[in-house]
């Protein structure tokens, strides 16, 4: 499986306390890849680190908030001073802080979801591409939502950020194809993590969704993980401005009504 090992590259993801974000650098560290974990709380993030160390694997753990430029700066910099280069970035970082109609959403709701969600992913691809230039190859994925997709009703702030990730992947992937620079969004649905609970534990929320998903469950972490080692390894060369859905069918049942 060679197509899939990452031994020799190194990977920085964001948003790695836990969910998705922690998901995926144990899947990357067992596929051979040395993993920078980044969140705003050290402490929860080193926890992370410490796991997968004593997996076996490689990891460093490191502070810094995608809403602060020089935050983003610094995790580029001590990841390339510790390992010595960066050929994948996990865009894992998000926030939500309005659930209602979107008008009732303030202005200051509105600055903290896009300046974390939208604009920390894009921080981080400024800071990550020159080096992966250099490289001469390198892999970013970008966590959308199928919010970015189609409007969830609650969440329109959120959806507007999550669309924006998605159209932000596709211009990158036109424009840093020629450097060899594959860059891709993966679009969950509603996953079992801390940051999604109102939708999976709340009964008036969690049994229209769980009623319409083929799949008949929500998902799990790994279920995103999987997908990430993909697009992170050699096997996914020749894909980039892709929007991988993983929502259990959810998708589908919307569309179809």
């Amino acid at each position: 499986m060679s197509d899939f090992s990452l031994e020799g590259k190194t990977a920085i993801i964001t948003g790695a306390s836990r969910g998705i974000g922690r998901a995926i650098a144990l899947r990357l560290a067992q596929a051979g890849a040395k993993v920078a974990v980044s969140s705003r709380t050290l402490e929860h993030v080193q926890q992370v680190a410490d796991e997968i160390r004593a997996a076996g694997g490689e990891a460093l753990a490191l502070q810094a908030h995608v809403g602060q430029t020089d935050d983003v700066a610094a995790l580029v910099e001590r990841t390339l001073a510790t390992y010595g280069r960066i050929d994948i970035a996990v865009n894992n970082a998000a926030t939500n802080p309005h659930f209602g109609p979107l008008l009732t959403a303030d202005e200051s709701q509105w600055d903290k979801i896009l300046d974390t969600n939208a604009k920390g992913c894009f921080r981080v691809c400024q800071a990550v591409v020159p080096h992966m230039e250099v490289q001469g190859s390198g892999k970013i994925i970008n966590m959308a939502s199928i919010a970015g997709l189609r409007p969830s009703p609650g969440m329109g702030v959120y959806c507007v950020s999550k669309a924006a990730i998605i159209m932000l992947t596709q211009v990158l992937a036109l424009e840093l194809g020629p450097a060899n620079i594959q860059v891709n969004a993966i679009a969950p649905g509603v996953i079992k993590t801390r940051f999604s609970q109102l939708l999976w534990q709340t009964p008036q929320f969690a049994e229209p969704i769980r009623s319409r998903l083929p799949l008949g469950r929500f998902g799990e972490p790994e279920d995103v993980a999987g997908l990430a080692l993909y697009l992170a390894s050699p096997a996914s060369d020749y894909v980039t401005g892709g929007v991988f859905v993983v929502d259990g069918g959810l998708n589908v049942t919307a569309a179809i009504g």
